[in-house]
């Protein structure tokens, strides 16, 4: 059972999304906040969580800045941010503060609901629309000739493990990378901790972005 904690300033919303989300028999809605600064507090009260469906704009403490709290305090509890707004700085800060995904809300509720397993999967989600606006934003066009190669190389990178780096960022899962390389899934994510551990990093949301960043 995947244990999801809600976070919109809009309590319509709110019981809507708990109604909703709740009708999944994989899915259970342990608690709702009003924004980032009551979801620390339930959290902290030992409001069970696995995934944090989180707003982005909300008064007090909005959905980017309740991220970074979160995935400081707990940083193996996933944030999935769902919003109506696609502003660019939200999107690269939310990111930067650890978010494993990014969703816009005018999608079906089964899609928000594939979104809560996915995250909780360990993989990052990213709204196409937000994945083809944050590639152009980190990228530079035309990118310098043979950075990406030499800024991997600066860590210590294999080539099997830039492989890997490369497909995190086009958003494959473990799973679709083994299949994709002939290896096996656990191979897979042995090649993930060594690639955070050579590029000081947190998560898979992280070397997406350090990816893009020096593509």
């Amino acid at each position: 059972m995947i244990a999801v904690l809600l976070v919109d300033d809009d309590p319509f919303i709110r019981e809507s999304l708990k109604l909703l989300i709740g009708m999944d028999a994989e899915i259970e809605v342990t608690g709702t906040a009003a924004n980032g600064a009551e979801a620390m507090e339930l959290l902290a009260a030992g409001t069970a969580a696995d995934v944090v469906l989180m707003d982005i704009r909300m008064p007090e403490c909005d959905g980017v800045e309740g991220t970074r709290r979160i995935r400081q305090a707990y940083p193996d509890l996933m944030v999935l941010m769902l919003t109506t707004f696609d502003d660019d700085d939200y999107i690269v800060e939310a990111l930067q503060n650890g978010a494993s995904g990014y969703l816009l809300k005018n999608i079906p509720p089964d899609r928000i609901i594939q979104g809560i397993k996915t995250v909780h999967d360990g993989n990052m989600l990213i709204h196409p629309d937000i994945a083809r606006k944050l590639t152009g934003m980190l990228r530079p066009s035309p990118p310098p000739p043979l950075s990406r190669p030499d800024v991997l190389d600066t860590y210590g990178l294999t080539p099997a493990e830039k492989n890997i780096v490369v497909r995190i960022a086009d958003g494959l899962s473990n799973k679709e990378i083994a299949g994709q390389l002939f290896l096996s899934e656990g191979t897979v994510k042995n090649y993930v901790t060594e690639i955070l551990g050579k590029l000081h990093l947190r998560d898979r949301t992280q070397i997406a972005i350090f990816y893009l960043k020096n593509a």
